[in-house]
């Protein structure tokens, strides 16, 4: 007897013998998952005797997503921030933007964000940086109800700057220390760890808007209350610039100054590092978030996730967010990624497809401290399980449901998601909220910001 029987298909565990399983099953019981093997051997238990039955065999079962490294309140401001490299995309569109929302518009735009990650097979995400005009809470209040896995990262930082310019940041975002860390642990007495989905993380701004002092304290914190911490790092070279200039050191080696490696921790991009700082990274334990939509299209350049790999560096996948991808699917991530490094190696064989698949399920899970829970089909496990329609002219024939994933496969293609081990997405119709009102909302708020702000989006062709 199960509360849900997936029957057919192919299943890709990346458990730990990587089984691929043809024409076969999964049993779940509440939250977890009680089963997995052929369909023949499982059928004489399972088939006849469960609550929910789904017809599996036209489909790739798989875990669901790990985002590892998102901004949900930049889904309502996507294509907003065209043809332009890191420092004035932040400068001049982004950050006004966002120091313009209300906590209404912030709501809104985690709902908005998390439709489109949930439609796209992504179950668990890692927010990078919220601030507190978005509403913090709110957005934990719609993580709950949507039912998504979610760990909301809060922003925290005590000067202006970043990098080598100094006071860019927009003034309707900046916050005291003081403000910052006291809705840090406001959130995580109230909603860190609730219904085993919602996590509260630290999310210091880069260097430049934090002290070394404000960073250790951190790092403390977190140490003390046993959570994460994540942070961009070295994602353009004027972050290099700023580090030798102000502290003598490489960013990683400012992470190590500072006590912020380890395996509590999440550095985003990673794009210009060196070998010696790669090992440093290996050897402590530290995860690396790779965005590479996100890098290539600002032009920041490309994580060495081969070399990363290579070294023993654990490193997840991420879409980062709206003006810089402009989406948040993991699907077209994943094949983003693989192609990335082919390019920048000159090696088709730079990283396989199993590897990027392992970044965007067990890797990230393992990056979050939840690999014992999900990244994986396993007995014992939380069943988050993505059902991926084949049966489509791209996907066909079904030779290599591996490779096909990576390379073929699209975010449109996920038909069912489960979460904790409840149906979330059936049919690609989410269950749990009103899609369509939540659209309608964010078309209507996200003009209205732009209205605020006086800001264009960049359009070359004329508008009549």
């Amino acid at each position: 007897m199960a509360d849900i029987y997936i029957r057919g298909g192919w299943i890709i565990t990346v458990d730990k013998n990587r089984r691929v399983i043809r024409d076969g099953a999964i049993a779940v019981e509440g939250s977890r998952i009680v089963a997995v093997g052929k369909r023949e051997k499982l059928d004489r238990e399972y088939k006849e005797y469960s609550d929910i039955v789904i017809d599996a065999s036209r489909k790739i079962v798989m875990p669901g997503f790990i985002d590892l490294h998102v901004h949900m309140a930049q889904a309502m401001i996507r294509g907003m921030a065209q043809y332009v490299k890191l420092i004035p995309w932040l400068k001049d569109y982004v950050w006004p933007l966002q120091g313009n929302y209300t906590k209404e518009d912030g709501k809104t735009s985690a709902l908005l964000c998390m439709v489109e990650m949930l439609k796209s097979g992504t179950t668990t995400f890692l927010e990078a940086g919220l601030s507190g005009r978005y509403g913090m809470e709110g957005i934990a209040e719609a993580l709950e109800q949507i039912g998504m896995r979610g760990i909301l990262g809060r922003h925290v930082m005590d000067m202006p700057g970043y990098a080598l310019e100094k006071s860019i940041i927009h003034p309707g975002l900046i916050e005291t220390k003081e403000n910052g860390m006291k809705e840090v642990l406001h959130m995580y007495q109230k909603w860190h760890g609730k219904h085993g989905r919602i996590f509260v993380w630290f999310a210091p701004r880069t260097p430049g808007a934090v002290t070394i002092e404000t960073y250790r304290e951190i790092v403390a914190k977190a140490k003390e209350l046993k959570i994460g911490i994540t942070m961009h790092l070295a994602e353009a070279k004027e972050d290099l610039e700023y580090f030798k200039k102000e502290f003598k050191m490489k960013p990683v080696e400012f992470c190590n100054y500072i006590g912020m490696l380890g395996s509590n921790v999440v550095l985003i991009h990673v794009v210009w590092v060196t070998d010696e700082e790669i090992k440093l990274l290996a050897k402590t334990g530290t995860h690396v978030a790779h965005n590479p939509s996100c890098n290539m299209k600002l032009g920041s350049g490309l994580t060495p996730v081969a070399k990363m790999l290579r070294e023993g560096v654990n490193v997840g996948l991420g879409c980062d967010g709206g003006p810089s991808n402009d989406n948040y699917d993991m699907v077209e991530e994943m094949k983003i990624a693989a192609l990335g490094q082919a390019l920048v190696n000159g090696d088709p064989k730079a990283i396989t497809a199993e590897q990027v698949i392992e970044m965007a399920t067990i890797n990230g899970a393992k990056a979050i401290g939840l690999s014992k829970e999900i990244g994986s089909i396993e007995v014992g496990k939380k069943a988050d399980i993505i059902l991926i329609d084949y049966w489509k002219p791209h996907l066909i024939p079904m030779l290599n449901p591996v490779t096909h994933i990576v390379y073929a496969a699209q975010g449109q293609d996920i038909d069912t998601v489960i979460v904790d081990g409840k149906i979330i997405m059936k049919n690609r119709k989410i269950l749990t909220v009103n899609e369509e009102k939540i659209l309608e909302e964010a078309e209507k708020r996200g003009h209205e910001v732009i209205e605020r702000t006086g800001i264009e989006p960049i359009i070359h062709w004329p508008i009549i």
